[in-house]
């Protein structure tokens, strides 16, 4: 009740606040090209958001205040039509048919999931897998490598893994914090760089549109050809690219050199300190994304627990999944077009994990009335209670994309591209790109959100100033592919740093992690990771001689003295309690 009167308080003095200032002046100017209005106000929803959360812990009345905060500027600090306002942004971000499509995606998976479980399924599954995982470090180890397998998207990843991880690592004394960042910092960053997956299409369409947009303003007709070759070349743009994403390729193997080496630091280390002391995998008082409490969910006692009665529907999802991409993207191009990488980048990723999540749900409820574990009806009274687990965190992510509706309208995005255009050291655009792309995506909540704003700017920006002409071979090539790999690298930092980011949200949802216990935990790892990127990565990029590889080697080797001098490994310490 005391959170619950601060963010009031909150929000009546900060409407105040802005009052004093004459505010309602400054909503009257006319947009700018730096942002709708301009102004350093289009940042204050997002920061009003993700301040009370981390602050309060309280997700739903946190985010509400930024989209309330932000329609009043709307509305010109109209009260009453401003609560109007945030209703209407709450309406329009479930008009959306992405937005639905992932709501329906989360309902129907956690319908699956909760077949699977009353079905004894999911426990059959823990059974199985506690012969290979033995251990805390083994647990994570295939929590990790799991990721290799539905590497094609990042909801997909994130939503399955950490349904079906969750039983055996929880068995492990795992914490909840641990595979809720696991999950979360391996999904985005497979789908970044890898070549296969549901981020591509629109990557190299960024990229090729930028570079045919500046083809067509420009007077020049050489460096127009030049353009307009390497627009036809995006695709092998990207490729060279992958090597400059710093921050994806080294959180992965951070990730992974946290579980080799057992060592933690910060308040990871204290969640996973108290979960290896078997004093719980969640924060006592927190209150996770997923109720996995409901008695409906629970196996029924006096049947058997079948580990196929959750490996066939998982499988099925992943199946349907790739076939539906396939089949999506195959029927948009011409017959012999591209290969594979082009058919699942114009493939409609959304309608994929549609029907792969029904048929998973209609598999795992055909599997345990067809063995008569369960009746029609009390497989039902499951799937429902399934989906009924995932309604906290479908709220938030509703909020989370009203508050983007919010950022979107008063310009916040375009307001922080517009930071670029000012003149600056050409040595010195890739580091601040990644920093502004990280920014962008922090407040805004959406990787796609950011690429789709940064990269007309950064891509012409570095054209401009002297990058990549010529292209492959050509004179500054490196800084150009380092400001389009930043662009990419910076949005999914700030999406993993972001309490309002839709992964964050998915990931603690389907780990069943406190979602501001999962952004406390993972962002002191994020940012460590962000820095040294930007360090050995990012800023030497600008030196076409230092071939990437180099830096990301060097990353490696700061990590690793990083966890090794500075953190410390929790198991040991519980054992000495």
């Amino acid at each position: 009740m005391k959170k619950f009167g601060f963010i009031i308080g909150f929000i009546l003095l900060s409407t105040l606040f802005f009052g004093w200032f004459d505010v309602h002046a400054m909503m009257q100017e006319e947009p700018t090209e730096n942002g709708y209005y301009g102004t350093w106000i289009s940042l204050l929803p997002p920061i009003v958001a993700i301040g009370l959360a981390l602050i309060t812990r309280e997700v739903v009345l946190s985010l509400f205040a930024g989209i309330w905060i932000g329609a009043l500027f709307i509305v010109s600090l109209n009260p009453f039509a401003g609560t109007a306002e945030s209703l209407d942004l709450l309406v329009n971000a479930l008009v959306n048919a992405d937005h639905i499509a992932i709501i329906v995606f989360s309902m129907l998976l956690g319908g699956m999931v909760g077949v699977m479980s009353r079905g004894g399924g999911t426990q059959g599954a823990v059974d199985i897998l506690g012969k290979f995982a033995t251990n805390r470090k083994k647990g994570q180890l295939l929590s990790w490598a799991s990721a290799l397998f539905i590497f094609f998207d990042d909801y997909a990843n994130t939503l399955i893994r950490g349904n079906a991880l969750r039983p055996m690592t929880d068995r492990l004394n795992i914490s909840r914090e641990k595979l809720a960042y696991i999950v979360d910092s391996t999904a985005a960053p497979l789908a970044v760089s890898a070549v296969i997956t549901t981020w591509i299409g629109f990557e190299i369409t960024q990229i090729q549109n930028s570079l045919s947009g500046i083809a067509e303003q420009t007077t020049d007709p050489e460096l127009a050809a030049q353009l307009m070759a390497g627009a036809d070349n995006a695709f092998t743009i990207f490729l060279h690219s992958v090597p400059y994403l710093f921050y994806p390729l080294l959180a992965l193997a951070f990730v992974l050199m946290t579980i080799i080496m057992k060592r933690e630091f910060g308040p990871m280390y204290d969640a996973e300190k108290r979960a290896a002391s078997g004093n719980g995998v969640i924060r006592e008082g927190s209150m996770p994304a997923t109720d996995t409490s409901l008695s409906s969910l629970q196996p029924k006692e006096g049947k058997p627990k079948r580990w196929q009665n959750a490996a066939f529907p998982v499988i099925s999802v992943i199946l349907v999944a790739l076939y539906g991409l396939y089949s999506t993207g195959s029927a948009g191009l011409v017959a012999g077009e591209g290969g594979l990488t082009a058919i699942i980048g114009n493939a409609d990723p959304f309608a994929a994990l549609l029907w792969a999540s029904f048929t998973g749900c209609i598999v795992a409820i055909g599997l345990v009335v067809f063995q008569k574990v369960l009746t029609l009806n009390e497989a039902l009274e499951s799937w429902v209670g399934g989906m009924q687990s995932m309604l906290m965190a479908v709220i938030i992510l509703i909020l989370a994309w009203g508050l983007g509706g919010v950022t979107q309208e008063i310009g916040t995005g375009t307001y922080l591209a517009g930071l670029l255009e000012d003149t600056l050291p050409l040595a010195l655009l890739p580091g601040l790109v990644f920093f502004i792309a990280a920014v962008t995506a922090f407040s805004t909540g959406t990787s796609w959100g950011t690429m789709a704003i940064l990269f007309p700017v950064v891509v012409p920006l570095a054209i401009v100033m002297g990058a990549g002409v010529g292209f492959a071979g050509g004179e500054n090539y490196g800084i150009l592919l380092g400001s389009v790999s930043s662009v990419m690298a910076g949005a999914v930092f700030g999406d993993h740093c972001s309490p309002i980011s839709d992964t964050t949200v998915l990931s603690s949802m389907s780990s069943a992690c406190d979602l501001i216990d999962h952004v406390r935990t993972q962002l002191p790892y994020a940012l460590v990771v962000a820095f040294v990127a930007l360090v050995v990565g990012e800023l030497p990029a600008a030196f076409d001689w230092i071939h990437p590889v180099w830096g990301l080697l060097a990353g490696l080797v700061i990590l690793y003295f990083i966890l090794k001098y500075f953190g410390k490994d929790p198991e040991a310490t519980a054992a000495q309690a």
